[in-house]
């Protein structure tokens, strides 16, 4: 596990390493998450006097992280856990977490969620799985992130009574930002209604869905070439869809941004931010994506 951190208005909310500070020391409160985007708006709503243990290593895609015994014992420790829900990680269906500090974010609109048909590849050294039944990057639909993060308040105040006018105030700044989001890819959505597009990864859907786009997706790896037969697949896609934008997870290659180039394609990265982004954060990586998105329709 890697310590992180997240800068929230000039406050510093600290992602801890579990084996680097022992839970049992902190006299600071603990929220676990089990992806990014909620140990961000976790970091943003302690307003700096919380910890937030998101034990994923970098680099590791958080749907398909198997915790080891330490993680799992550090998790149960924490004073809260938040969970994303909507089949997003399924290390908590096989860990025994207590029930009355673990909160799933998306409980709340189950009618909203987004059924998928099934497809089966590799994330490489993850072996072959299989996408099926719900996707479930719901923050993509930033009025779904807005939800998350009323419910994730909701719980802090409960587990964490003394500190809820904090966290109400950070919640409104939070959800004013949020909003924003929401605001500028209903915008772009509207620009966009004739532009098709494709995306890397079938992770887009709630993106897709809930800002109008024209979206379909293949299934590739970002962490690896494209190989000749999935080129050729994306051309037949191309065939049937006129497509003008592709939207990649991770930075490509140059070559495959030029031979995308070459197919028509304009290229974007839009990170989807499941995993801890290098650089920046969640607000200014989503705004920087909607920047190259907007330019991209254009």
């Amino acid at each position: 596990m890697t310590a992180l951190s997240i800068t929230k208005r000039g406050a510093l909310g600290l992602l801890l390493s579990a084996a680097a500070f022992p839970l049992a020391a902190q006299d600071r409160p603990v929220l676990a998450t089990d992806n990014y985007p909620l140990a961000y708006f976790a970091g943003r709503l302690g307003g700096g006097g919380i910890d937030v243990l998101f034990a994923v290593p970098d680099g590791t895609d958080p749907s398909f992280w198997r915790p080891g015994i330490p993680d799992i014992a550090a998790i149960q420790r924490a004073d809260l856990i938040a969970l994303n829900g909507a089949g997003f990680s399924t290390w908590p269906t096989k860990a025994s977490l207590p029930r009355s500090r673990t909160v799933e974010t998306s409980a709340g609109f189950q009618d909203r969620l987004i059924k998928t048909d099934t497809v089966t590849h590799s994330h490489g050294e993850g072996g072959e799985h299989s996408h099926t039944a719900t996707a479930n990057y719901t923050w993509l639909d930033f009025s779904l992130a807005m939800a998350q993060a009323r419910v994730l308040a909701g719980a802090m105040i409960r587990q964490l009574p003394d500190r809820a006018p904090q966290i109400e105030t950070e919640l409104e700044a939070l959800l004013t930002d949020l909003a924003a989001l929401d605001a500028r890819a209903t915008d772009i959505g509207q620009g966009a209604a004739s532009v098709p597009m494709i995306g890397s990864h079938p992770r887009y859907q709630y993106f897709g869905a809930a800002y109008g786009l024209a979206l379909g997706s293949v299934a590739w790896d970002a962490q690896e070439e494209p190989t000749e037969a999935q080129w050729a697949a994306l051309e037949a896609l191309l065939s049937e869809t006129d497509a003008k934008v592709f939207i990649w997870e991770a930075e490509p290659s140059a070559v495959s941004k030029e031979r995308m180039s070459a197919l028509g394609l304009t290229n974007v990265v839009f990170q989807p931010l499941a995993m801890t982004p290098a650089g920046g954060d969640f607000l200014n990586m989503m705004n920087a994506a909607l920047d190259d998105l907007k330019e991209a329709i254009r």
